[in-house]
């Protein structure tokens, strides 16, 4: 128990300390001047087609919660038949 212990704290420092720091890519320049681009676009659909898929079904979901409340808000409003 106690070298498999001991193995498992030797096994956990290696991937620590022994891990490759990876040169990252620094890319705000790039998707600055992308977003900040006069291309006609507005801003919540510069990032592409799942942008544009976001927004889609941000609307559908919103249509949908309204239609929703409103239909919930007339049955409340209208009184209820005797039986």
């Amino acid at each position: 128990m106690f070298r498999q212990l001991m193995s498992l704290q030797q096994l956990s420092r290696r991937t620590i300390t022994s891990s490759a720091r990876r040169q990252i890519n620094n890319s705000v320049k790039e998707k600055q001047k992308h977003f900040q681009d006069d291309n006609g676009l507005p801003i919540h659909l510069k990032g592409g087609s799942s942008d544009a898929v976001l927004f889609g079904c941000t609307m559908m979901l919103t249509v949908v919660g309204v239609g929703y409340v409103l239909y919930e808000l007339f049955s409340a409003a209208m009184p209820k038949k005797p039986q």
